[in-house]
């Protein structure tokens, strides 16, 4: 047996890891029953393609559907031996479920829902959990974080928060103008938010989530100023610091225009933090400052791009808070899941299109908010989280009926039966203002109809002149101030002045406004490959220093005027999270000896509501990249003016419409799709993630 793992190991189909734990099981746990290892193998296995548990009635019919979901950054993971499958469908289900259950490896809950004393850490790696008709096997710290958000979101839908119905509909009124036709939705979201102890708002770019939360915040600090109780205690957080930021600059944006009183206004918080952050993330590993012996004080706690944040993050968030704190998720449920195992925003929103709001729900609804919920949305057997989740429907930044809306819209609407029908109308919408290799920059220029324009350009190869153009067209504006500092030198040991803080944030701002995308790290297509591509490019057009004479390898580390970065792993000593971009620049400086030298620093926004900006030395960043090319996954969270991805000369597995959605809706205002050959999109399209887990069937 363990032969065969290891050579299973060896040649790339399971992980190196998954053999050391079955081995440890065996040799500590004193497990020999051949499908008990494989079983756990298995499980193990099959957290790293995103699935939460190992479903064993699915699992045992189609084995090979576990290793089809993409790992990480579309990273090769050979296809498991006709053996190990051929091994696994020897095995029967009652048989499989007996030998788990005598197995001191594994931890019997089937049936039984434990108690929440019961739902710690145990000495058993693995739990069997579910029913007879659907067993789920665990690895058991993802059970134990995928039982306390169970438990947390139960908990809160069982409560109802009694409101003033005159003093809510008075406000609404306030904040909204009257529906006349128009969308009701975000009022709708706002009602129903307030009544409850958990609430998720999900919708597409554009639909106004950011919008919507903000008056709902005022809504809520309304409620209890005309009640004369204190302002709701509110925190507000995203799951990394471009996200944070993004939020915060939209509230700082929109709070004044609020048509509320100042005492309102004045208690809606403006400072968005990460979730690490808020919950005080120390410098040892999976640790923070608040957690269920310490709980986070806050009355109200509201989640942005919640599609990213995985299973673990959202119980350790869960655990910090008190039974009484409310919860609001606000996210694309359409969006890519969580890099880790688990797509939680996803499953609580499976049944989003829908509503399925009870006759009870809706007569409340309609009531307090004057709105008139037609009967598709209306559901007799509507579950307690159906009633918590609301879906905004009209996009303000996108045209449906063409452009980048119409485009993501057609990547969403997964039906295998419509394929054919779907990849001709993306065709058709490209075709209006494709651009090949041999159209002149001035050409594509002129087929720009509009904010939302759709461009294909056709590549050859990394020296084709259209990337050429796009790259230098991308990043001159940002460059160019980079080039261009402030007239002023500075002493070393003075600090930075307000000067050179304005400009980094002008370079930050210009660097934000487009974003070349791969699907892939490595290969010439992959982010490797077009970091490298792109500084050769900006080093010809004379936007960059000449760097030529550095191999490839040193490239990809070497700092540069200019250069823009990455925070790949929380820095918990320099208060940098993952996902943080900042911009290498070059700081005049005046030494002791008097003698007028440049030092390189980096950039970073303060990110905590202000135009502050952090100045570090490159040598205390340990974790960085560079960011000229980024995958989608690290996007996420992120939005730009244009937006360009580049597929990969083939298809591959971690390719699907989910990343494609997350891709197109990056941007604002212009995509721009990069390929060689249309049947790699077309294979996108045909590919969706599934991850299995327990989240959905034990919340209906």
């Amino acid at each position: 047996m363990f032969n065969h793992i290891q050579h299973w190991a060896t040649n790339g189909a399971v992980r190196a890891v998954d053999v050391a734990l079955i081995r440890f099981i065996h040799a500590n746990g004193h497990e020999t029953a051949p499908a008990v290892l494989l079983a756990l193998l298995m499980t193990s296995e099959a957290h790293r393609h995103g699935h939460l548990c190992l479903a064993l009635t699915a699992a045992l019919a189609h084995p090979e559907q576990l290793f089809n979901n993409p790992v990480e950054d579309g990273a090769v993971v050979n296809t498991p031996p006709p053996e190990l499958f051929a091994q696994w469908r020897a095995l029967t289900l009652p048989d499989l479920i007996e030998q788990l259950t005598r197995s001191s490896a594994v931890a019997n809950y089937m049936n039984a829902a434990p108690e929440r004393d019961d739902v710690r850490m145990n000495a058993t790696p693995f739990v069997l959990a579910g029913t007879l008709d659907h067993p789920r096997l665990y690895l058991r710290r993802v059970w134990h974080s995928e039982q306390c958000i169970i438990h947390g979101i139960n908990a809160r839908l069982q409560t109802l928060i009694d409101l003033p119905t005159p003093q809510l509909r008075e406000l609404l009124d306030s904040l909204f103008t009257p529906i006349q036709g128009g969308d009701q939705w975000q009022r709708i979201a706002c009602a129903l938010a307030a009544r409850r102890q958990f609430a998720i708002i999900t919708g597409g770019p554009g639909t106004g989530k950011t919008t919507t939360v903000l008056r709902l915040l005022a809504l809520l600090q309304g409620i209890a100023i005309k009640q004369q109780q204190p302002p709701l205690h509110i925190r507000l957080a995203a799951p990394t610091g471009k996200a944070a930021a993004r939020l915060n600059a939209a509230i700082a944006g929109h709070i004044q225009s609020l048509p509320v009183d100042e005492s309102i206004r004045a208690a809606i918080p403006t400072s968005v933090t990460t979730i690490h952050r808020l919950l005080g993330a120390r410098a040892e590993k999976h640790q923070f400052h608040y957690h269920a012996n310490h709980l986070l004080p806050a009355d109200l706690v509201v989640i942005d791009e919640a599609s990213m944040v995985d299973v673990e993050l959202f119980a350790a968030l869960l655990n910090a808070l008190h039974s009484t704190t409310r919860l609001i998720l606000l996210g694309d449920k359409d969006q890519l899941a969580s890099v880790e195992a688990g797509a939680v925003l996803g499953e609580l929103c499976r049944r989003a299109d829908a509503a399925h709001y009870t006759p009870t729900t809706v007569a409340w609804l309609e009531q307090v908010t004057g709105a008139v919920i037609e009967k598709p949305y209306l559901d007799q057997s509507g579950t307690a989280l159906d009633q918590a989740v609301v879906m905004l429907r009209t996009s303000y930044r996108f045209n449906q009926r063409g452009g980048i809306g119409l485009f993501a819209a057609l990547v969403n609407q997964f039906n295998p039966e419509s394929f054919t029908e779907r990849f001709k109308h993306i065709q058709q919408l490209f075709d209006k203002t494709a651009v090949n290799q041999s159209s002149k920059p001035s050409t594509a220029a002129a087929n720009l109809i509009d904010s939302n324009q759709l461009v294909r350009i056709q590549l050859q190869d990394t020296t084709d002149p259209a990337l050429r153009q796009l790259i230098i067209d991308g990043y001159r504006d940002y460059l160019e101030l980079v080039r261009t500092p402030p007239a002023l030198s500075l002493h070393s040991q003075m600090p930075h002045t307000p000067v050179l803080d304005q400009w980094a944030q002008q370079i930050l701002n210009a660097l934000g406004q487009f974003q070349l995308l791969s699907v892939v790290r490595q290969g010439n297509w992959g982010v490797e490959g077009l970091n490298r591509t792109v500084i050769h490019i900006l080093q010809r057009a004379k936007l960059l220093p000449d760097l030529s004479h550095l191999p490839p390898e040193v490239l990809d580390h070497h700092w540069f005027i200019g250069r823009p970065v990455l925070i790949t792993r929380n820095d918990y000593r320099l208060g940098l999270m993952n996902g943080d971009v900042g911009v290498t620049l070059a700081l005049p400086i005046v030494d002791t000896t008097a003698s007028h030298r440049q030092v390189l620093r980096v950039a970073f926004p303060a990110n905590d509501g202000s135009q502050r900006i952090r100045w570090l030395l490159p040598s205390r960043l340990q974790a960085v990249e560079t960011v000229f090319a980024t995958t989608v996954h690290k996007a996420q969270g992120s939005e730009f003016n244009r937006v360009a991805l580049v597929l990969p000369p083939a298809s591959n597995p971690i390719l699907t419409c989910e990343l494609l959605y997350t891709a197109i809706t990056r941007a604002r205002q212009q995509f721009t799709l990069l390929l060689q050959d249309e049947a790699v999109l077309a294979s996108a399209l045909t590919q969706r993630v599934q991850r299995t887990s327990g989240l959905a069937l034990a919340l209906d």
